[in-house]
């Protein structure tokens, strides 16, 4: 069995591939990505399984310690699945939709963040980080066009070319204990962490603020009977006047979050005569438990003002930093990740223009400063900085216990869900009336349902990783197939999924490629507002690209040049 938590790699066993890489400095590699923590991993998975070659470079040789980021969200799920790694992950982590909330040794409130049935992943799934990263890159091992160089220290940046030209490309001075070389890339995508080399090698920055608090993690390895949950606690008589996060995680492993105030010394609370009462308080003097794990930290809300500088795109921490409450740091980073691999996928095969990078920066920038907005109100809420916001957080709470509309205003961290990207330049504007929330922008919506022999299977993974119509049908509707068969030949991949309902026959003269399920719980077609002759074009990156209701070859067209950035499609 592996120990992900010691788990390091030896620099020597890819010294020859890394020296005949090194030897050939003018060739220009399609993508390099450097960093190889979960986003850098993510982002150079999704690019090789599209087909595009990649170095993925970084200055370590081991995963993360401790456990870090250990929330990740179903939408970080589905990207796990289409990832290859999806199960491991629930396989391995604890799932969990319920949290708590409680002030002082009171519960204020319960919340499912799951409540309907009818999907594959839970809301969250917890997770030490070393797991998440150890997954990714046994995945990535199985990927013969991803290369992983250990040990390669970006020192040296430098653009060549006019962006969009077909000559532009960036070289990289790389330091290696067997000396430096030069990496030349077509594109760079920057996963370097919140500190960035690149970044700062590039003379940029990130803005934004920085929050007078110090919280202590302490991951406690102990048998307990706590149920799978989140907790929360303003107030604990355990921890006075403070806050306390508890969290199950794998392994027996429990991470149990304590603010500790500003004036706090990181040095003297790390020590475990320091920590060990605290955790003692909590959980009672009989319970026995070993420290795993201590760390201090503080946090900032911060961003690069772009996201992309020429032909290099910073995603996760290098571009974005948030709060650790809602666990938006590492789940958006994957989102950055599936947003930028296809674009970068279908401008380098010449299916898109160089301006479809443009939308990445913009569409992320959106969603950076939509987690950045929620993860400021949640510290502020949970850490007032006035006795006028003291006065109004404990009220809120007294008044939660009883009242349903003051629990919308209790925040112990507002958590993850994926941006509605609603104004973005790739969509395509509704032309006929729909309800319900899968609107042009917003990340598809999962459903069971059932291949034609009777196999069940889930909506998003018929989805894959390029443009998919969506086409409903029931008994009585009969699409054109040379309609059918223009949409499928499209200029990018397009494939057609027809969701049918329960019994419905199949329609004749669709697409050979065409994957045929049935809708047996009608929850595909309620979660889409379909009809019959209902029709989706959804992204690569499984967010909705446009919808009509009824499938027309020329509108497609329109809408998936607009969503390429094709010259003319305004």
């Amino acid at each position: 069995m592996i120990d992900y938590q010691t788990l390091t790699f030896d620099y020597a066993r890819c010294r020859e591939q890394q020296h005949a890489a090194a030897a050939d400095a003018a060739f220009t590699h399609p993508v390099a990505v450097v960093g190889a923590g979960p986003v850098g991993l993510a982002t150079a998975i999704d690019l090789a399984q599209q087909g595009v070659p990649v170095v993925l470079v970084d200055d370590d040789c081991t995963l993360s310690t401790g456990s870090r980021a250990i929330c990740f969200s179903k939408r970080s799920l589905d990207i796990f699945d289409r990832l290859g790694c999806g199960d491991r992950m629930v396989d391995k982590g604890v799932s969990w939709n319920v949290g708590k909330v409680f002030r002082q040794d009171e519960l204020v409130y319960t919340f499912n963040l799951l409540p309907d049935s009818g999907h594959r992943r839970p809301a969250f799934v917890n997770l030490q980080q070393y797991y998440v990263e150890g997954f990714l890159l046994e995945r990535a091992r199985e990927l013969p066009n991803l290369e992983i160089r250990w040990k390669n220290r970006v020192t040296e940046i430098a653009q060549r070319g006019e962006p969009g030209a077909a000559d532009a490309h960036v070289a990289l001075t790389v330091d290696t204990p067997d000396g430096p070389y030069t990496l030349r890339a077509r594109y760079v995508v920057a996963c370097d962490g919140s500190r960035s080399p690149l970044r700062k090698a590039m003379g940029l920055d990130s803005h934004g603020r920085t929050f007078r608090d110090r919280f202590l993690i302490a991951d406690v390895k102990m048998e307990a009977d706590f149920p799978t949950e989140r907790w929360f606690w303003f107030d604990p008589p355990f921890h006075p006047n403070q806050s306390v996060l508890l969290h199950r995680q794998p392994d027996n492993v429990w991470r149990i979050d304590f603010q500790l105030g500003w004036d706090a010394d990181p040095v003297l609370e790390k020590t475990p005569e320091r920590v060990i009462p605290r955790v003692r308080a909590l959980l009672g003097p009989d319970v026995k438990f070993e420290l795993e794990w201590v760390s201090i930290y503080t946090f900032s809300c911060l961003r690069m003002d772009r996201f992309r500088h020429g032909n290099v795109l910073f995603a996760g921490d290098s571009a974005h930093l948030v709060s650790p409450f809602g666990a938006r740091g590492a789940n958006s980073g994957f989102q950055d990740a599936e947003n930028l691999a296809w674009k970068l996928a279908m401008v380098l095969d010449g299916r898109a223009s160089d301006a479809l990078l443009d939308t990445y920066a913009s569409e992320r920038e959106y969603a950076a400063d939509e987690n950045l907005r929620n993860s400021t109100r949640s510290t502020d809420f949970i850490t007032p900085k006035s006795p006028v916001s003291r006065v109004f957080r404990d009220a809120v709470l007294t008044l939660a216990r009883e009242h349903p509309f003051a629990r919308q205003l209790v925040n112990s961290g507002r958590l993850s869900v994926p941006a509605v990207l609603a104004d973005s330049m790739l969509n395509t504007p509704d032309d006929d009336a729909f309800a319900g929330p899968m609107t042009p922008g917003a990340p598809c919506s999962d459903a069971p349902v059932e291949a034609i022999d009777g196999t069940p299977g889930w909506l998003l993974s018929k989805l894959g990783q390029q443009f998919t119509g969506l086409l409903f049908c029931d008994a009585s509707t009969r699409p054109d197939p040379q309609t059918l068969q223009r949409i499928a030949q499209q200029a990018a991949p397009l494939r057609l999924v027809v969701v049918l309902e329960d019994d419905a026959a199949q329609p004749e003269g669709l697409p050979d490629a065409a994957t045929v399920v049935r809708d047996r719980e009608g929850l595909a077609a309620s979660r889409y507002d379909a009809r019959p002759g209902t029709f989706y074009l959804i992204r690569p990156d499984q967010h909705v690209c446009a919808r009509w209701r009824d499938a027309d070859a020329e509108r497609v067209e329109r809408a998936l040049k607009r969503a390429l950035c094709v010259a003319g499609t305004a």
